[in-house]
């Protein structure tokens, strides 16, 4: 019986790891076809922009993008414009992330960050150029029955705005040095971390045309999962290696920010972190085995190590 489970849980390891594989190349081919080429002038600002999008990463947004897409009994074809963009947003976000005069730092994704290799004036333009381009992409989706191409960059819009991706650095670069309370630390993640995450999977379900009922619950779901993958992130930032998580490990506590685990412990960082991935489970319940994926993803986030 137990040899039974292990070799169920092995396939289903597996069977995860062939679809995530599949959804990253796909998602990677689509943004090679949507990114300027180097041909294109001026060809330094476009090799800059691919050396960022394309140094590797977890692809973890566009593929909740597209697993709520198939969740909603969409096709993966049509969630392609929003799961690029959704991912040209967020690696905007890192690169100016890593400026002198924001995070300053030197690795990402295991290797130089883009201010080290091209310059910081460079890495600005780059960021607002993949910003930029986030929203060209976006505009290249298909309306669906109940939403329109105006909805879909409207949503991107507000979350990349300074009512959540923007302000939440806002507030978490104003947080830097002091000691902040749990809800004030949870007001940084939702617009920083979450809000991106849960619009991954709401624009997947308007790339399928989602009834009102399957949005609100992926709503739900991207809200927990994303404060749930702040707390792990934070976690992995004092347990794991700067090797380990190709980014400079313990940068939190050296610049004094605010994290889970300083505010409230690791134990309980951890609880937490379970806590809300439950919840983000929960939410699902609607779609029965069509969120199958949904949920894989959702537990291998939980135990990452990096």
């Amino acid at each position: 019986m137990l040899s039974n489970r292990c070799e169920a849980l092995d396939f289903q390891v597996m069977d995860l790891e062939k679809y995530l594989g599949e959804a990253v190349s796909d998602v990677d081919g689509a943004m090679d076809g949507f990114l300027p080429t180097l041909d294109e002038r001026p060809g330094s600002i476009h090799e800059a922009m691919r050396y960022c999008v394309f140094a590797g990463g977890k692809r973890l947004r566009p593929v909740l993008c597209i697993a709520a897409a198939e969740a909603c009994g969409g096709r993966r074809e049509d969630a392609f414009p929003a799961a690029c963009a959704v991912e040209l947003m967020h690696t905007y976000s890192l690169v100016h992330d890593d400026l002198p005069c924001m995070d300053d730092d030197d690795l990402r994704r295991g290797r130089a960050t883009c201010h080290k290799v091209f310059g910081e004036g460079m890495a600005v333009l780059c960021g607002d150029a993949l910003l930029t381009e986030a929203f060209a992409v976006i505009a290249k989706s298909q309306a669906s029955e109940s939403y329109s191409v105006g909805e879909m960059v409207a949503e991107l819009a507000l979350t990349g705005g300074s009512r959540k991706l923007i302000g939440g650095q806002v507030l978490d670069l104003e947080g830097e040095g002091k000691a902040l309370a749990m809800e004030e630390l949870v007001q940084i993640h939702e617009a920083k971390t979450a809000a991106l995450l849960t619009a991954s999977v709401r624009l997947g379900a308007m790339s399928a045309g989602a009834g009102e009922d399957e949005l609100e619950a992926l709503t739900r779901f991207g809200h927990a999962l994303g404060l749930a993958f702040q707390v792990i992130d934070d976690i992995l930032d004092v347990t794991q290696t700067t090797e380990n998580l190709g980014k400079t490990a313990g940068k939190d506590a050296a610049v004094e920010k605010a994290t889970y685990p300083s505010v409230i412990g690791l134990e309980l960082s951890r609880k937490e972190a379970g806590r809300l991935t439950a919840e983000a489970m929960e939410a699902l319940e609607i779609f029965g085995e069509k969120a199958a994926k949904l949920r894989e993803i959702a537990e291998r986030m939980l135990v990452r190590e990096f």
